[in-house]
Formats: C-alpha cells, sequence, structure tokens
C-alpha cells in the first residue's frame, strides 16, 4: 500500500492541534526558513536542454526555467523574503508582491463570486428554497463520477440540515448511459415535484421534455453548452453559451455550492436557519481535484479550505473512505485525486452506480464503512480491468503513430475504464486522448484533453457535424456515443479540429523542470513552504525538481510495478525516492540495474507517513544517466 503524503493544511490526521491556514504558527515557520536554499537554482536552462538531457529514460529533453520568469522569481524572493522555490511557483502564476499575502492564504470571503452572476440562478435558488419550505418531493438525478456524487451529496446534506430528505438517482453507465435519459425522467417526475439535476443535463433537450408539465427541472452543470437550452425551470452553468466564461474553471460542485449560497441568502432574507455550509467545503474540494478543475481562482480557496475541514474527520463518508485507503496523514490534493476518487468512481465504473455519492452522503458511520468497503473492492477490480484495456490501447496508438490525438477503440472495452485509460494515453503521449469501447453494435468513448486544447467544444462540434451520435463535455474531458462504422471519419475529424490548439507543442518529448535542488536543501522545511504556495493539480503544477549526478545506492521493486530507490552524492544525505507505476514503462527496467551509477533525477519533493514517521523522499518522474 502506498505510503501517502503530508498535507499542506492539517498537520495531524487523525487528531487536533492542527495548523491551518492564517495560524501565526505557520507563518512564524515560514519566515524561519532560509531564502534560496536551493543553492545551484540560478542556471539559466531556457535555452538549451536542461543538464544537457536531451532524451532521458523516457524519451524527453528536459526543459528548464525561462530566464525572464527566473529573474522575476529572484526579486519576488527578495521582495516578499521568500524562499526561491516558492517564488518560483508564484512566479509561474503571474502573482507579484502585493499579491504574495493573499495568494499564500486564499480565502474564501475574498474569491468567492456572487452567485447572482451566473444566468438562472435566482430562479434556481428560489424554487429549491421554496420546495424545501413546502416539503415538496424532491429528486436528485446525478452524474455517476466524483463530480456528480459529491454534488448530489451536497444538496442532499442542505435538505438534511432542513430537515428534508429527496430521491437520488444515478443511471447505470452501461444500461443508461451518460446523463439524463427519457424513461428515468418520467418515472421521476412522476412522483416528484422537483427534479434537480446536477452534473449533467445542460444538452438533455429530449430527456428533460418527459418531464414538462409534470415537474419542475433546475439544472445545475458545468459541461459545455450548446446553442439552445434544455426544456428547464432554470439552467445553471458557467460554461452556457451565453454565459461570459469567467467561472467555466469551476466544477458542478461548485455551482451547487454558489446555489446553496444564494439559497441561504434568501433563507436569511426570510429570518429562517441556513445549514451550514463551510463544513460541506470537503466535498466541493473532493469534486474540484478529481474532476481536474484548474485550481485558479475560488477553485484554490475551494481546495485549500476544504482540505482543513475533511481533516477535522467530521464526514463520516469520506472518513470510511480514507481508512481503507490507510491514509494516515492529513489529506492533500494528491490523496484526493489519486486515493478517494478513484475509489469512489469505482462505483460508477464496474459496480453500482449510486454507490459513491451514497457513502459521501451517508451519516452513520457503520454504514459508511459498508459502502466505502464495497467501493475499495470494486476500485481493485477496475484496475485489473484497466490494465489489460490501457495496454492494448497503447499498442493502437504505438502502431498508428498518432501525432495530433491518441486514440483507440475494441470491442467489449468496459466502458467504465475507458475515461481513466484515455487519462492514461495522455499521460504517456502528451497529446489528447479518446478510447472507445464498442459493444452491440455502438461504440461509447471517453476523451481526456491537454491544456489549451477544448476537447468539449471539439465534441460538440463532431456530434452537430453528424460523425458522432452524440458528444460534449468541457475542456479537459469529453464523452461520445458513435456509430462503429464511423470511428476512423470521427477521429480524423476531431485530429483536424484540434490540430491548432497542438500546434507547436512536443507531445511527451518536453519535462518541464522547475530548477536544480541539492539533497542537502530538500527539507521539511522546505516542503511546507512549498505547500503554501499550493494546492497543486490541474493548471496549478507541483514544482518539479533535477537532482544532478546522484548515485543509485539502492533500488528494489514494491507492490504492484512501483519502485524504490535510495540516491547518495557526495557531502549530502542519502535521498529515498519512489516511482510509483515505474516498471509499466521504460523508467523502472532503466534503473533497476543501475545501482552504484550515477543519473540525474528529477521528481517532486514530498513526505510520506508512514507507521507513524514522517520521511522526505522524491516522487521520481524520470531519470538521465550522468
Amino acid at each position: 500500500m502506498m505510503p501517502p503524503v503530508k498535507g499542506a493544511d492539517e498537520r495531524r490526521w487523525p487528531g487536533g492541534g492542527a495548523s491551518l491556514p492564517g495560524d501565526p504558527r505557520r507563518k512564524a515557520a515560514l519566515r524561519a526558513i532560509p531564502l534560496a536554499p536551493d543553492r545551484a537554482l540560478g542556471q539559466n536552462a531556457g535555452m538549451a536542454a536542461f543538464l544537457n538531457v536531451e532524451r532521458s529514460v523516457t524519451g524527453r529533453a528536459w526543459i528548464g526555467p525561462d530566464p525572464a520568469q527566473d529573474r522575476l522569481a529572484e526579486a519576488l524572493a527578495q521582495e516578499a523574503r521568500l524562499p526561491l522555490p516558492v517564488a518560483r511557483v508564484l512566479a509561474s502564476r503571474g502573482v507579484v508582491s502585493e499579491q504574495v499575502p493573499g495568494f499564500l492564504e486564499p480565502r474564501l470571503r475574498d474569491l468567492l463570486p456572487d452567485p447572482l452572476t451566473l444566468r438562472d440562478m435566482a430562479a434556481a435558488a428560489a424554487r429549491l428554497v421554496a420546495a424545501a419550505i413546502a416539503g415538496q418531493r424532491i429528486a436528485i438525478f446525478a452524474d455517476y463520477d466524483v463530480d456528480g456524487g459529491a454534488s448530489a451529496a451536497l444538496i442532499l446534506g442542505w435538505l438534511a440540515a432542513m430537515g428534508r430528505d429527496a430521491t437520488l438517482y444515478v443511471p447505470d453507465r452501461i444500461d443508461e448511459g451518460y446523463g439524463p435519459n427519457a424513461p428515468a425522467i418520467a418515472a421521476l417526475a412522476a412522483g416528484h415535484d422537483l427534479i434537480v439535476c446536477v452534473d449533467c443535463g445542460t444538452l438533455s433537450h429530449e430527456a428533460l421534455a418527459a418531464a414538462t408539465g409534470i415537474a419542475d427541472v433546475i439544472v445545475l452543470d458545468h459541461h459545455q453548452g450548446g446553442e439552445t437550452l434544455p426544456p428547464a425551470l432554470a439552467v445553471v452553468n458557467p460554461n452556457r453559451a451565453d454565459e461570459d466564461g469567467a467561472l467555466g474553471h469551476l466544477c458542478a460542485a461548485g455551482v451547487v455550492f454558489l446555489t446553496l449560497v444564494q439559497a441561504n441568502r434568501l433563507l436569511r432574507e426570510q429570518a429562517r436557519p441556513q445549514p451550514d455550509l463551510i463544513g460541506m467545503l470537503d466535498l466541493v474540494a473532493l469534486a474540484t481535484v478529481a474532476d481536474v478543475a484548474p485550481l485558479v481562482g475560488v477553485n484554490r480557496a475551494f481546495v485549500r479550505q476544504g482540505l482543513a475541514i475533511m481533516a477535522r474527520r467530521q464526514r463520516p463518508g469520506l472518513v470510511a473512505l480514507a481508512d481503507v485507503a490507510r491514509l494516515d496523514s492529513a489529506p492533500s490534493a494528491f490523496h484526493l485525486g489519486f486515493l478517494l476518487g478513484p475509489r469512489i468512481n469505482a462505483g460508477g465504473r464496474v459496480g453500482r452506480a449510486d454507490l459513491g455519492a451514497r457513502c459521501l452522503s451517508c451519516s452513520d458511520p457503520q454504514q459508511a464503512a459498508q459502502l466505502a468497503a464495497q467501493l475499495d473492492e470494486l476500485n481493485r477490480d477496475r484496475r485489473a480491468i484497466e490494465a489489460g484495456v490501457r495496454e492494448s490501447a497503447l499498442a493502437q496508438v504505438q502502431a498508428r503513430g498518432d501525432s495530433i490525438l491518441a486514440w483507440a477503440a475494441d470491442d467489449d472495452w468496459h466502458p467504465g475504464v475507458v475515461g481513466i485509460v484515455a487519462a492514461r494515453l495522455k499521460e504517456a503521449t502528451g497529446l489528447p486522448a479518446v478510447v472507445i469501447g464498442v459493444a452491440g453494435g455502438v461504440g461509447k468513448g471517453s476523451a481526456r484533453s491537454v491544456p489549451g486544447v477544448d476537447i468539449g467544444r471539439a465534441m460538440a462540434r463532431l456530434a452537430a457535424e453528424g460523425l458522432i451520435l452524440k458528444g460534449g463535455g468541457h475542456a479537459m474531458a469529453a464523452g461520445l456515443t458513435v456509430d462503429p462504422a464511423m470511428i476512423p471519419a470521427a477521429m480524423a475529424r476531431l485530429a483536424d479540429l484540434l490540430s491548432a490548439g497542438m500546434a507547436g507543442r512536443q507531445g511527451a518529448g518536453r519535462l518541464r523542470i522547475s530548477g536544480l535542488l541539492d539533497p542537502a536543501a530538500a527539507s521539511v522545511d522546505l516542503i511546507e513552504a512549498l505547500d503554501s504556495a499550493g494546492p497543486f493539480g490541474a493548471a496549478a503544477p507541483a514544482p518539479r525538481f533535477a537532482f544532478a549526478d546522484q548515485i543509485i545506492d539502492q533500488v528494489q521493486t514494491m507492490g504492484d510495478g512501483h519502485l524504490r530507490l535510495r540516491l547518495r552524492s557526495p557531502g549530502a544525505p542519502a535521498l529515498d525516492a519512489v516511482g510509483w507505476g515505474a516498471m509499466t514503462g521504460p523508467l523502472g527496467p532503466a534503473l533497476m540495474g543501475a545501482r552504484g551509477r550515477r543519473f540525474h533525477l528529477a521528481g517532486k519533493l514530498e513526505l510520506s507517513v508512514w507507521g507513524g514517521r514522517q520521511r522526505l523522499r522524491l516522487r521520481l518522474d524520470d531519470a538521465a544517466e550522468a
């Protein structure tokens, strides 16, 4: 089992005595860190391969910091009295000196947008409040992924705080597919006064029409909208065609949270008690990270404050999931994306679609533990299925030599893993990726994109042009349904649509390095200082450091294809490193026989907690022989 990484906003898990954002102990600790502990970070590597690594073990050229940005970072380090590695992160985000305090301590009250800036928000919140006050019958139709489950749990929790309950409906991925369908909506409308669709519904014109004249429908979504809206009382979506896109980075749970903020305003105006929303930020943080929403603007505050809430271990479902994942340190964005998120998604991928939402909304610890155990078992099943599909898909891509769009399709690929395999293809190739499973004469697939290339808009274009039966999503992820005979033509057209955004990219041929670091400078204090610039994730990558001329002192495999190493260099302490999944690619085999040899190594610093002890280590991304 993978030893977990220490989080940024809570220093012990479980338990108290924590240091939260704004805690004077934390600020004092940051001030105590010496400036510029990385003695070799001044290298100008923007014009040539960093450390002269033009082709690493994984076939990539290492690219160092941009010289102009380097100078900005050095100035920022002096002006704001920051460690230089932290200043590098802030400079890469465009932060200037006067913005440093607000960036390092993002506050929700400063960054939360007015919910009413979103179209239809007033109508949606008013209808939800009216239904709750009147005790009307409410149904929640949710997508089967983490974002959908968290969004449903947010509304269920808000209603529960008002003494109300609701019907939860999550469609089966295989039998019903993504989003609302007419039979399900018609059945829900017959027994409810209000249907709230979360993380879906923006393109569901025909399905939502099944409720017309029977029940009101509210859509709370973030997926790319079309030219027309479905027949609903309100469609709140920052990615509607008539929105300005200023809040387009929100996931569905973020949209739901803003809706509940507005709902609480209405309750306050009526002098009624309002449910606690701050305590719900753990769900918003989880969905934001798991849905790969950009960690910018209010999303940073959602995640930072949500992690602090999560560390209090007050939500039974998340506590149970953390326990089955053996998470014994403060939660971090890494844990949300790679430990908790996959387990919640497993229900929708290869098991019961509603398990994730039920676990997140569960208030009984014993029941939550049972649901988490089921999800953990399903996640193990999912990994086994995924491994086979991933190997076959990558072989197709390599045989075809894709250069703009990596895609693969085959019969009987489980629809529950095509999305995660698409993500793995994207990581392996550096290209937008599509993976399609064909069954019953229909192809169903998922797509994942790279920053700056809007796959959702392109997929909607394919649907409008008739090359696919159905498709859409958001900038970084999308889904599609396609006639198998049309797959080659559809993928060729999709590559054409994406070609402009991919112009000038080098695919997986480059690895961005934040700077050079000496092992003697790698410390717990440095990691905690870097954490203050987080959370790290989509659109906010964690800094990746290079360690030059390290001797591979120890190397061994562990677990399912992972690698553990110990590095040493003259006059510096030994540094532990771990390469997750390294044996499934070129990195692990290249290092297995490298004991005693010298390598340049690149990766991200982290703290592991194992057996109650903290240990500094490098999460290895790449290597090159020195």
